[in-house]
């Protein structure tokens, strides 16, 4: 079945929002990567809130950013250059450093770190 010219227009107006998008998420992952000294990713799907994109810096520093689709996720990272792993393990995690800030909120009240209520 032929798509009508209103559905084509609409698939063109959401295919140009979804490039937009890809192109804002590309330069604050650049923008990340300049700031770390590089940067390497992989992606998540989290449903239907979308995909996150989790960034790890050359200096251990990371980050995430959400896409509002897979797909825009793909490209973004694609358009930014960065090295992509499929899963977070291995080396890739190891390169992940965290502080203080981090590991209270980690493990909560279970070692003084602030309470969840």
């Amino acid at each position: 079945m032929a798509k009508t010219a209103e559905q084509q227009t609409d698939d063109s107006r959401q295919a140009a929002r979804a490039e937009r998008k890809a192109a804002r998420l590309a330069k604050q992952i650049d923008s990340f990567a300049k700031a770390h000294g590089g940067a390497e990713g992989q992606l998540a799907y989290i449903g239907q809130t979308g995909t996150r994109i989790v960034l790890v810096g050359e200096d251990g520093g990371w980050g995430d950013l959400v896409a509002p689709s897979y797909a825009v996720a793909e490209s973004a990272t694609r358009k930014a250059g960065i090295t992509m792993h499929e899963d977070f393990d291995g080396e890739f995690a190891a390169k992940v450093r965290t502080g203080p800030y981090e590991w209270s909120r980690m493990a909560g009240i279970q070692v003084g770190g602030p309470s969840n209520g």
